[in-house]
């Protein structure tokens, strides 16, 4: 068992099958030049409506240079929460932690800890483990009804930041159409795991968040 503190949360709550984003690029003080920078969470529906696809993005603003040489952090988990009964504090987590090049996944379990400390579930039987993709070929791994992805991707984020800027500054009054993509040619670092609803659970509406946590 390992105590892990968390380095950065981002919250997105209530959905059900809508898709859900929440973006936040490399400003926080605390994870600033490190890799255990959440850039992305995505929350949606999977493509067999059976399922939910979680997927937390880390690492922003990679080069190609730079992704070949890039890691997932052995003393950082990534944990993603869901609370299924809207008291806001999370009734299962599914969490990964990478080691020797394979990245372990964990749940959905109900947490033996809630709140900004965790401890790693590894008494759960339930979850999964896969390869760490390293070049353009995904590798995906499967156990159950559950599937599983860890590996660089390019960053799907959207933003004109010059005219972002621009509008900011008074010099502009609304974004081009089209705009420019200020991450064009950057990559992430991206933690996928599609989960059965059915091992999710609560009312249908669940509220759901990510959060990095550093040992």
């Amino acid at each position: 068992m390992k105590n892990l503190k968390r380095v950065l949360g981002i919250g997105v709550i209530a959905f059900a099958s809508i898709f859900i984003i929440a973006a936040d690029h490399i400003d926080a003080p605390a994870v600033q030049g490190g890799n255990s920078d959440i850039t992305d969470f995505y929350a949606f529906q999977g493509a067999d409506t059976n399922n939910l696809v979680f997927v937390a993005n880390l690492q922003g603003l990679l080069s190609p240079s730079a992704t070949s040489s890039a890691t997932f952090d052995e003393n950082v988990l990534v944990e993603f929460n869901i609370d299924t009964d809207d008291d806001k504090v999370e009734d299962l987590v599914i969490q990964a932690i990478p080691r020797n090049g394979k990245m372990y996944f964990f749940g959905p379990i109900e947490p033996s800890q809630t709140g900004l400390n965790s401890t790693i579930e590894i008494t759960s039987t339930v979850g999964g483990v896969v390869d760490i993709t390293t070049g353009s070929n995904a590798i995906v791994a499967t156990k159950g009804d559950m599937r599983f992805f860890a590996g660089p991707r390019d960053d799907p984020f959207f933003m004109d930041f010059a005219q972002y800027s621009a509008i900011i500054g008074g010099t502009a009054t609304s974004f081009n159409m089209p705009g420019a993509d200020t991450f064009a040619g950057t990559n992430v670092m991206s933690i996928v795991v599609e989960v059965p609803k059915s091992m999710i659970g609560g009312s249908g509406t669940i509220n759901t968040w990510v959060e990095s946590k550093r040992k």
